[in-house]
């Protein structure tokens, strides 16, 4: 074959492949909550308190605008579908105070959970899915303070082939003013890997993700007892709601083959 054919192939064959990747799917549409369901711990399944979640201006906020107390309502926002294989990415910032009476580690703090539990598998009371968190956090004047860590409500993951059971396994990415526009990607590879990324850096990797059989105050337990795997190789993603006012945009999913 001459050379200019062949290359000809070569570009024809790099455009097709181009063509066939996965694109980037939004998950919200900027206008309302469609496709989303809305889980507030001692409040009913799908009830938005107090508006708690709105969008406005093309962003979807967490708002406590309308509540007197915040009474530990701690909240979630998962779309309909579950996922396993996939790479989430968003942006995030902080807007306004902490409610007054939520707990003090809520301060410029938010998060989105991965392969977390069906809401309608929580508990009325529940404040929190067994699942694992990208936390979101902003600078508050204090020192070693990072974004995009791990806390694993209900879970455990394994870190160079060790057990992981703390709850908070920090990142390496210095917390941001809370006014600023943080994007965050979390690459997820069913039950064998997990990734997070902070404004395109990678700054934390675990693996094998589980249910933690020993967590006795529910969620995890419930989970287990209902017959569930340990391995959690998919589940739903949900977007955090726990007295802090923080904003959302540019929210996307793109499929990833299983390995």
């Amino acid at each position: 074959m001459k050379p200019a054919a062949l290359l000809s192939v070569l570009l024809f064959a790099a455009i097709c492949l181009r063509a066939e990747e996965p694109k980037w799917t939004p998950l919200f549409n900027g206008r309302d909550l469609s496709g989303w369901t809305i889980k507030i711990a001692n409040r009913p399944l799908g009830e938005n308190f107090a508006n708690t979640f709105r969008v406005e201006d093309g962003i979807l906020k967490v708002s406590y605008a309308v509540y007197a107390t915040f009474e530990c309502r701690f909240g979630h926002l998962f779309p309909t579908l579950a996922y396993s294989h996939y790479v989430l990415r968003l942006e995030y910032r902080f807007d306004g105070k902490v409610m007054p009476d939520a707990p003090g580690y809520t301060n410029l703090n938010s998060g989105v959970m991965l392969h977390a539990q069906p809401p309608q598998s929580m508990r009325f009371d529940q404040g929190f899915p067994a699942s694992l968190e990208v936390q979101f956090l902003a600078a508050d004047g204090k020192p070693e303070r990072f974004t995009g860590n791990l806390c694993t409500p209900g879970t455990h993951v394994e870190m160079n082939g060790q057990l992981v059971t703390q709850h908070i396994v920090r990142s390496t990415a210095p917390a941001p003013p809370a006014e600023q526009w943080v994007r965050i990607e979390a690459e997820v590879h069913g039950d064998k890997e997990i990734i997070h990324r902070v404004n395109g850096v990678e700054v934390l990797r675990y693996q094998r993700p589980q249910l933690d059989p020993n967590n006795n105050n529910a969620p995890a337990t419930d989970l287990l007892e209902a017959g569930a795997p340990l391995r959690l190789s998919h589940g739903h993603i949900a977007l955090q709601a726990e007295g802090q006012p923080v904003w959302f945009r540019n929210i996307e999913i793109r499929p990833l083959e299983a390995e």
